[in-house]
């Protein structure tokens, strides 16, 4: 039997090869939960039961295995803020997607950095670079529509109050209970984003 690998984009593989990415995409997430996005490449590969060249053959980067480990949650993240351009409320909509994407930023440790600075750079193939398009896409019109209905400030910058996510993420990712710090300083944020 053969299959292709999702996220790829190469020729179709077999059922085997199929199945270490799949043992290795579920040892990268269990790893990366321990010991976050900088865990240990070839501690993956032996969790995963397989040598470090077949990880590095199907993930040649460090940020491929995160991308790659990401892929569902960011879809996720993007379909919640498509739905919510339709909600009643449109700053308890942008408030529902602003602490979701926090919490996506959470998921992992270095998450946050590893992610803005592939962004930035453009790379890892430009998944990352184009995640933070679709993010900031969804964020943006829900950000729009928050000030069209005069829920938000007028002068609140996109740009800056999605940085502002990734930031609170970065500052309180080495803290004790960083969930509830973030929480914190989202809420900070967000009021800050009101009419005055």
């Amino acid at each position: 039997m053969v299959v292709a690998l999702a996220g790829n984009g190469s020729r179709p593989r077999r059922a085997d090869a199929r199945r270490n990415y799949e043992r290795l995409l579920e040892q990268a997430r269990a790893a990366f939960t321990e010991s976050g996005v900088d865990a240990s490449l070839d501690e993956i590969a032996r969790r995963a039961g397989v040598a470090s060249g077949t990880l590095y053959r199907h993930f040649p980067t460090r940020l491929d295995l995160v991308e790659a480990v990401l892929a569902e949650r960011i879809g996720e993240l993007v379909d919640l803020g498509r739905g919510l351009l339709d909600a009643d409320d449109a700053f308890v909509a942008v408030s529902t997607w602003l602490r979701a994407a926090l919490a996506h930023a959470l998921t992992y440790r270095g998450l946050a950095a590893a992610t803005m600075s592939a962004a930035l750079d453009g790379g890892g193939g430009g998944a990352a670079a184009a995640w933070h398009a679709e993010l900031f896409e969804v964020g943006s019109a829900l950000l729009v529509r928050a000030r069209h209905a005069g829920v938000i400030d007028g002068a609140a910058d996109d740009a800056d109050v999605l940085k502002m996510v990734g930031a609170i993420a970065w500052a309180v990712q080495d803290a004790p209970e960083p969930s509830m710090r973030a929480e914190r300083l989202l809420a900070v944020v967000v009021n800050g984003l009101r009419p005055h």
